[in-house]
């Protein structure tokens, strides 16, 4: 299971063992470094079994208890030894978290390969937000099955609860504050500790000639964002600074799952990834409330009209749908340009058609770029997220932006009504 710090892994692996097995045997790498020497001494299954019982106070029963891997990037041995517990005891269930995982293996960790699933765990969605803010209003939204207009006594209400979202973001303790407690000093606290922590990570774990790279791309993420077309700069990082003096720098950002980068595309043919322009791309932040605290734009934004929305060109809104899209649709999202006379904010490829999306931070969604997309390559859809209410035009979807995650839902929905039409 990989995700970035504080996303909630831990929990969810703990309750999981709670709700399914009879026992759950936790061994955590970060706290109890002296873990690490049953797994360097032998890489015999039976002897580490026994060496992990002890630490547990009593025998691991291979069908009763789920054993919990936690922060195993910090055991190498560790890792390698999951090929052996496959080979030669499959009959126990073992489940790991790594918070920096991505980083570990980048580094040449030994890995078996083929041997083990992966889980990607992300921020909480704004619908999963929304369930536990207000479950009539989630059922009410999750319901929907046709794309037409919301009414207005759902749509404002709706909205009320995205702009908290906004203030929070997906980080569960975050939520939970806000939530809970309605106290936003401590939910700016808790974000500011997440950032502090994730600063902290890069002196710990990163290369020492890379700490100070990674600290200022990491820093500069607001000031990217807030460009018009948002394109990385690296002048914009410091003064002078070339690609290759920063390439590992962000590698590390995106290894370690903080990040999120968008290459431009220099063709919108299929597969995507062969139109890839690697020299152009935009770096987008993990979680859109941890970038609204590091933008330093204050919470009382949410009591001025569609502010929170609109802040520094669109970037948090930009930033949301990015997020809300990564973890629902497998292949990373693109961007696109037309020689100064175009941009399309995403382009995401959905099994065989390339999708062109255009991100408003309210309800003016006028725009030149997108009618130019679409006359130059006629794609099947189109998306604008907005605060507009849901409905389809012909081929041009408007989303309201609190309804992103529900964006493979909903263009199957418009493909069933192009078929009943037809």
């Amino acid at each position: 299971m990989r995700g970035a710090r504080q996303v909630g892994k831990t929990w969810l692996i703990k309750e999981f063992g709670n709700t399914n097995f009879k026992d759950i045997a936790i061994f955590n790498f970060d706290e109890n470094p002296e873990l690490k020497q049953f797994f360097k001494s032998t890489k015999n299954i039976s002897r580490i079994l026994e060496n992990l019982s002890l630490i547990h106070g009593k025998k691991i029963d291979p069908q009763n208890t789920l054993i919990f891997f936690d922060e195993i990037q910090e055991c190498n041995e560790a890792l390698n030894t999951l090929k052996y517990f496959t080979e030669n005891a499959p009959e126990y269930h073992i489940i790991c978290a790594g918070s920096l995982l991505g980083v570990a293996m980048s580094r040449g960790a030994s890995f078996p390969v083929g041997k083990v699933d992966f889980l990607n765990i992300y921020p909480l969605s704004f619908l999963e937000f929304l369930y536990n803010a207000d479950k009539r209003l989630y059922e009410y939204l999750n319901g929907i099955n046709k794309i037409e207009p919301i009414p207005d006594i759902f749509f404002n209400q709706i909205l009320d609860k995205f702009k908290m979202f906004y203030i929070s973001g997906g980080m569960p303790e975050a939520i939970v504050e806000l939530l809970e407690n309605g106290n936003i000093e401590n939910v700016q606290r808790i974000l500011q500790n997440i950032l502090n922590a994730y600063t902290l990570d890069f002196s710990k774990h990163a290369d020492n000639r890379d700490v100070n790279k990674i600290g200022y791309i990491w820093q500069s993420l607001p000031s990217q964002l807030s460009r018009e077309n948002k394109k990385f700069i690296y002048n914009v990082i410091k003064k002078g600074a070339r690609a290759r003096e920063y390439e590992n720098a962000i590698q590390w950002l995106v290894n370690a799952g903080l990040i999120y980068k968008t290459n431009l595309c220099s063709k919108p043919n299929l597969p995507l990834s062969a139109y890839d322009d690697i020299s152009s791309f935009k770096i987008y932040s993990l979680d859109v409330g941890l970038l609204r605290q590091q933008s330093k734009l204050a919470p009382s934004a949410i009591t001025e009209g569609n502010r929170l929305f609109t802040e520094f060109k669109g970037a948090l809104s930009e930033n949301y749908i990015l997020n809300s899209l990564i973890s629902q649709f497998s292949n990373n999202p693109r961007y696109w340009t037309s020689n100064n006379r175009a941009e399309i904010d995403l382009i995401l490829q959905i099994e065989n058609d390339v999708i062109p999306i255009e991100v408003k931070a309210d309800a003016n969604v006028t725009g030149k770029s997108m009618i130019f997309y679409r006359k130059k390559y006629n794609p099947k859809f189109s998306i604008r997220y907005s605060l507009k209410n849901l409905k389809q035009d012909n081929t041009l979807i408007n989303i309201p932006l609190f309804m992103s995650d529900m964006t493979e839902k909903i263009i199957s929905m418009a493909n069933l009504q192009i078929k009943e039409s037809t």
